[in-house]
């Protein structure tokens, strides 16, 4: 016998195709779930005492006063675009544009004339 006479031949079979997963934990998922369906039928408070073991987060007073300031700039910049029609806005784009010379308007500048 050879030594790769026990290789399997074949294509290369990745994780989406073969639909290999990690192995699981002993217990699944529903496991869990039907212990915490059976708890809540026995004991209404544990839904309540699971919910107060999660940690709350809190921002620090810094942060808090960012998002503040970052929502008063934000409602200015929506009340500035708000001032004016798409419309008034193109007319003092083109005005602006008229306003300006371009570069081929500038007359020639010579230093032997």
């Amino acid at each position: 016998m050879s030594e790769y006479s026990h290789v399997i031949k074949g294509a290369l079979k990745l994780k989406t195709e073969s639909k290999i997963m990690k192995p699981q934990s002993r217990r699944s998922k529903k496991h869990k779930k039907h212990a915490l369906k059976s708890h809540e039928k026995n004991d209404p408070n544990v839904e309540i005492i699971e919910e107060k073991n999660e940690p709350k987060i809190t921002k620090t007073a810094a942060e808090v006063e960012f998002e503040k300031k970052k929502e008063k700039r934000m409602m200015e910049r929506i009340l500035t675009k708000a001032e004016k029609s798409h419309k008034q806005r193109i007319m003092e784009f083109n005005e602006h544009l008229n306003s300006m010379s371009e570069h081929f308007d500038i007359p020639k500048v010579s230093w032997t004339k």
